[in-house]
C-alpha cells in the first residue's frame, strides 16, 4: 500500500513537471518564437558573467570572451522553428567575422524533456560555434526572463550589453549582420565590403 502511494505521488509529480514544461514552451512560443523585434537599447549595462557546459561537457565562461571579442548570445531551443531558421545565418556570421573578433555563443533553453535533442540538432544545422546547455535556466533568468525564442543579446568589446533582438523572420539576418559590423568597427566593415565586391561585379 505504501509502495503504491509512493508510485502515485511520483506519477503526479511527473505529470506536473510535464505540464509546466509545456506551459513554458507555449509561453515562449507566444512571446518570441515568431515575428521579430529589434534594436532594444539597454543603456550599456555590464554583461553578467556565467559558466555553462558545452556539448563536449567542457565549462565555458562568458568572461573568457568579455573585453576581447564582440559576443552574440543566441537563446534558442530545439522546439522553436524560427530558431532553426536563424541559426544557419548566425553560423555564417561566425565564420565570416570570427577572425575580426566576433563569436556566437548558442544557449540552448531545452529542459529535461528535450535536452537530448540539442546535440543532433546542432550537428544537423552545421553549428561550429559553442553551444551551451542551460537546463536549469540560470542564464536565461539573467538575460532572457521572458523566455523569448530566439532571443539575441549583443555584447560589445567593452563587456557591456549593446542591444537585444527578439524573434526571427526571414530577412532579419541583414539587420543582425549590420549590428555585428557596427560593434566590430572598421575591420568588419572592410571584410563586409570585400565580401560584397564579387557580387557587385557580376
Amino acid at each position: 500500500m505504501i509502495a503504491s502511494r509512493a508510485v502515485l505521488v511520483a506519477l503526479r509529480a511527473r505529470l506536473a513537471q510535464v505540464a509546466l514544461l509545456a506551459a513554458l514552451a507555449a509561453l515562449a512560443a507566444a512571446a518570441g518564437c515568431g515575428g521579430s523585434q529589434a534594436g532594444v537599447a539597454t543603456g550599456g549595462a555590464s554583461a553578467p558573467d556565467f559558466a555553462l557546459r558545452d556539448l563536449d561537457g567542457q565549462t565555458v565562461h562568458l568572461s573568457d570572451y568579455l573585453g576581447k571579442k564582440v559576443v552574440l548570445l543566441n537563446f534558442w531551443a530545439t522546439w522553436c522553428t524560427p530558431c532553426q531558421g536563424e541559426i544557419p545565418h548566425l553560423e555564417a556570421l561566425h565564420r565570416k567575422f570570427g577572425a575580426d573578433g566576433f563569436v556566437v555563443l548558442g544557449i540552448a533553453m531545452d529542459g529535461p524533456e528535450t535536452i537530448a535533442t540539442v546535440l543532433p540538432t546542432a550537428r544537423r544545422l552545421g553549428v561550429s560555434y559553442p553551444v551551451l546547455l542551460d537546463e536549469e535556466t540560470r542564464v536565461v533568468g539573467l538575460y532572457n526572463p521572458k523566455l523569448d525564442a530566439p532571443f539575441n543579446v549583443f555584447i560589445g568589446r567593452d563587456g557591456n550589453i549593446a542591444s537585444t533582438r527578439q524573434g526571427y523572420t526571414a530577412g532579419d539576418e541583414s539587420q543582425i549582420e549590420a549590428e555585428v559590423v557596427r560593434l566590430l568597427g572598421a575591420a568588419a566593415k572592410a571584410a563586409a565590403a570585400k565580401a560584397a565586391a564579387p557580387r557587385a561585379s557580376e
